[in-house]
């Protein structure tokens, strides 16, 4: 039925007349002036058909474009956004999977070594990356107002972990509690991604004796705040 349907029915049925105009004119049926007038009346059917295909190219042409549109405009709106929010519903999850696909050296930006005092905050977020076969090694970059937690409280618990050795002693700086980031490649696309987060309210929890994150931002790789995050790591690491 539908090969039926794709026959050009218009062009078959003016060779047909033709054939037959041809056949009578050879018997002596019809005279010369009806066989031209049959031509010329088919020559005019044609011409209608090709003016009525030629309009309905132009609206295909017209829908096409207007599909093209749409689908980019469909594009631009599933382009990855440069970072996401990630709130406490979804904070430990994704911080682990985080830590969990990262390689290559991870850098720990100005972290607050209270929040890994509780062992479950320590099993979560920085067991997995020191257990992280793909992770080389592991620079923290801290305030040195961290020194003795980081004796009495993080040592212990690393060197409990497989690949301890991979922990570096940390760059003991004068940081500013602004701004608190991780940063590692990741593999989706081998780029360079990071959490980030921002010390006080909202974004990080007050306690008794400390701040917890509540609000982390996952920075893609195509962001450009991945190179200012990096600019700002180096400059306190040097």
């Amino acid at each position: 039925m539908k090969g039926l349907l794709r026959i050009d029915w218009d062009v078959i049925a003016g060779i047909a007349a033709a054939v037959i105009a041809i056949v009578l004119h050879l018997l002596h049926i019809v005279d010369v002036e009806v066989l031209f007038t049959i031509v010329l009346v088919l020559l005019a059917l044609l011409l209608f058909r090709d003016l009525r295909r030629e309009r309905h190219d132009e609206h295909l042409g017209e829908a096409v474009h207007q599909i093209k549109g749409d689908v980019k405009s469909i594009e631009l709106s599933l382009e990855t956004p440069a970072a996401v929010l990630i709130g406490p519903r979804y904070l430990r999850s994704e911080s682990r999977r985080f830590v969990e696909t990262a390689r290559g050296e991870m850098v720990w930006f100005n972290v607050c070594f209270l929040m890994f005092r509780r062992q479950q905050v320590f099993d979560l977020l920085l067991k997995p990356a020191i257990e992280n076969p793909l992770v080389r090694s592991i620079q923290f970059i801290s305030d040195e107002s961290e020194k003795e937690l980081w004796e009495q409280n993080m040592l212990p618990k690393i060197r409990e972990c497989d690949g301890s050795g991979k922990v570096l002693e940390p760059r003991w700086r004068t940081l500013p509690q602004t701004v608190s980031f991780i940063l590692a490649e990741t593999e989706h696309k081998g780029q360079t991604e990071a959490l980030l987060s921002f010390w006080g309210e909202p974004f990080m929890a007050r306690t008794i004796d400390k701040q917890v994150p509540r609000y982390v931002f996952w920075v893609h790789g195509h962001s450009d705040l991945v190179a200012q995050l990096v600019d700002l790591e180096r400059q306190h690491r040097i």
